[in-house]
Parts: structure tokens; sequence; C-alpha cells
């Protein structure tokens, strides 16, 4: 097979969680543009609809969904509506996470367990969902969205738990890669680096832009495009032989 139609994804149905703006509407639009159908799920219902509807432009099939994936119940209700509307689930991108900066011997169990919810055990709830559509057919993808910061300690900020979680996501992202791999599941992670995401523009974190941008040998944050030639790699058959890996994209700032 010619090695660019080996990126290409007519015919698959996707899905991607926090779609609704950032880095996850910008996975939806690649694989919508490589030729999927792409169900949005988001906890924001307008931000949800308003990326689906630009899927829906391009000619591809888009659904939004509602959902709370650090609930069990809404990753498995959400993973039954693509399946019921599209037959199957080919690949399930899990996106949803985030941070709040609190200093260490600040965390109460709360907030310690706000943080690991949603940033891993959403991640969790979501593929183990996927998964279940996956099994019986013995076919899928899963990309989940780690972070640079599951590998660094970031520098200015108290984001233990965050970080900690991301760890957790690409551990995770292993340990489901070695069960999964016998039964035509692949499993991958992508940890981007500081990225020009809305996230970012809140008035306490814009004051680090410039910092950021001279600490990354690349000399600038990276753009959410930035990240779509890596989902679609780890997404298609041109990686049919790859699972089990954490992709950094991170403008060469871990390399330091």
């Amino acid at each position: 097979m010619n090695v660019l139609n080996r990126f290409k994804l007519d015919g698959k149905s996707s899905l991607v969680t926090g779609a609704g703006q950032g880095i996850g509407r910008s996975y939806a639009i690649a694989l919508a543009e490589a030729g999927s159908d792409v169900a949005i799920v988001d906890i924001d219902p307008d931000k949800a609809k308003s990326t689906s509807n630009e899927i829906s432009d391009m000619g591809r099939r888009s659904i939004s969904v509602e959902a709370d994936v650090t609930n069990p119940k809404d990753t498995e209700r959400m993973v039954e509506i693509v399946v019921s509307e599209w037959g199957k689930l080919d690949i399930g991108v899990n996106n949803v996470g985030g941070s709040v900066p609190v200093k260490a011997v600040d965390y109460t169990e709360e907030s310690w367990d706000m943080a690991m919810n949603l940033t891993l055990k959403s991640i969790m709830m979501s593929a183990q969902s996927e998964a279940k559509a996956m099994l019986p057919v013995k076919y899928g993808n899963i990309v989940n969205t780690a972070s640079m910061s599951g590998l660094i300690v970031n520098k200015g900020r108290p984001t233990s738990g965050y970080n900690t979680a991301k760890a957790g996501v690409i551990h995770l992202t292993r340990c489901l890669a070695a069960e999964w791999a016998s039964e035509g599941i692949r499993v991958n992670s992508i940890s981007p680096g500081y990225m020009n995401t809305p996230s970012i523009q809140l008035p306490h974190l814009k004051k680090f832009h410039k910092v950021w941008a001279e600490e990354t040998p690349m000399g600038r944050l990276g753009e959410v495009e930035d990240l779509q030639g890596a989902l679609l790699y780890l997404v298609s058959d041109a990686s049919s032989f790859l699972t089990g890996q954490n992709m950094v994209i991170d403008g060469g700032y871990t390399i330091w």
C-alpha cells in the first residue's frame, strides 16, 4: 500500500473527549480531514455542538455528546451512542485533564482527589469504555493525552497533583497497551509541551508565556496544529506495529 494511503481514515468511526476547544478540537478536525466520522464529547454541550457543526460542514458525519468523563456511567453512554449511531468505534482519543496550582503542603484530600479524577481517572474510564466496544471485534486504536509534565517538574508552578496524574496517564497507557495488544487494540499517548491553547490565556498564566517560549529550544509555544500529525500517525495503519509509546511533542523542552 502507498505510504500516504496508510494515513487515511476513510470509513473509520472516532470519538474525542474534551473536543469542544483547544487540543481536543484540533484532534477532531484532523481526524475528520483524514476521512473519519467523529463524535465530539465535552462537558460543555454548546462547545461540543460547535465543533460537531464544523465537522459536519466538512462533509463528515458528526454527533455531539455531553458527558462528564470522570463518571463511568457517562463514558459508557458516550460509547453506546457512537456504536448505536455508526455501528462501531474504531478510534478513541481521550483528552480531558487540567491543573490548578496548589502547593503540596496545601492539598486537601478533596483537592487531591479532584486532580486525580479529572486528569487520570477520566482517561481510565474513557479507555475502559472504548475497549469494551473494541474487544469483541479485536480492533481499535486509543490515544491518551498525557503531558511533558508527566516527565518533568515544571518550573515556577506548584502542580504536583497534575504532574503526578499525567505521569500516571503515561504509565497507564503502557499497562493498557500490554493487556490489549493481543486483542488487536493499540494504545499510545501524546505528551504536549507548552501549547497555545485557550486554557493558558487566563490572566494568571499569561505572564509565563515569554519564559516558556524562551525555555523551549525551538523558541516558541506549540500550536494545537503541531499535534495533529502525531495523532494521525498513531491512529492510522502507518503505525500498525507501534503500541505502548508516549510521543513527546514539546519543541525540545525536555531535552534540556
